[in-house]
């Protein structure tokens, strides 16, 4: 029987190499190893030849993910730079691969005269870490736009399904069985009067008046809890400027951590736990992390 043909593979496939530069946090250890794929067709090959155990960490920007300092046993994927077509697929359709930034399809609508997609532009990442938390902003979340997504298997193969193959809720995404990662998405758009793209503008104002934009965060801490704000109980609890080590809570959005520069990861997650057991001490309410959180601690 005649051996297997390996795909060569085009990308840099590393080992032992930090996450820090790969999060929007600028901490974390390193992978095992790093894969970036030189485009889509890279990636497929590769995954075909991982074995069906092999933990997977996908990044695109890095934001919402917090990497452990003892850093990840498995392979990291970074798709940002690789996965990165996005165009016009019809009058009522925009398609966009995994490494696209949501801003960037927020832009394309624009341009377009299209609406349904403006929330994007308040999404501090890509396509695909979009896809897998549902992400949001400004009353809109991403599975509420999604018309089709493509995913990827652990063979290698790929399908496009529709938002019912999955389980869908506020800041959560269940995958079908056999899912490694996806691919993009296709979004409904309709056309747009002004209105929506007014509403953008007005949005992006407001968000670089309120929140830290630019300095080195996960975005969003923690999930807004029913009813009300994470970022209200925070504050009402004097948190604001708390710190640990190199980590502190925003001075001007108390549901954004920072790193001043010197922080670890064992900082921050130090943090996120001050934070949700003052919280909960002092209202009741168990605040839940919207970040990512990956990998060992360093003396794990």
């Amino acid at each position: 029987m005649a051996a297997e043909r390996i795909t060569p593979l085009r990308g840099r496939l590393r080992s032992r190499v930090r996450l820090a530069p790969y999060t929007s946090w600028h901490v974390g250890g390193a992978a095992d190893r790093l894969f970036e794929p030189e485009n889509r067709d890279d990636l497929l090959a590769f995954i075909a030849q991982q074995p069906a155990d092999e933990s997977l960490l996908w990044i695109g920007l890095g934001s919402n993910l917090l990497v452990r300092d003892g850093g990840f046993r498995g392979t990291a994927i970074v798709l940002y730079g690789a996965l990165e077509a996005y165009s016009r697929d019809s009058a009522t359709t925009l398609r966009a691969e995994a490494g696209v930034h949501c801003a960037r399809l927020a832009k394309l609508a624009e341009r377009e005269r299209l609406a349904g997609l403006g929330f994007m532009a308040g999404i501090p990442g890509t396509i695909g870490g979009a896809l897998a938390m549902n992400a949001g902003a400004w009353d809109g979340e991403t599975w509420g736009a999604v018309q089709e997504a493509e995913v990827l298997y652990a063979d290698g193969s790929t399908a496009w399904l529709t938002p019912e193959h999955f389980g869908i809720a506020y800041r959560a995404v269940i995958p079908p069985p056999d899912f490694r990662g996806f691919l993009g998405a296709r979004f409904r758009v309709t056309a747009d009067d002004g209105s929506d793209a007014l509403r953008t503008r007005e949005s992006l104002a407001q968000r670089k008046a309120t929140q830290p934009v630019g300095k080195p965060s996960g975005g969003s801490t923690f999930r807004n809890p029913p009813g009300d704000h994470a970022a209200r109980l925070i504050e009402a609890c004097g948190l604001k400027g708390h710190r640990i080590g190199g980590a502190v809570v925003s001075a001007r959005h108390a549901n954004f951590i920072l790193n001043e520069g010197s922080a670890s990861a064992a900082d921050i997650e130090a943090l996120i736990e001050h934070i949700r057991a003052v919280v909960h001490e002092r209202s009741g309410v168990t605040l839940v992390p919207e970040v990512k959180i990956v990998g060992e601690s360093i003396h794990a």
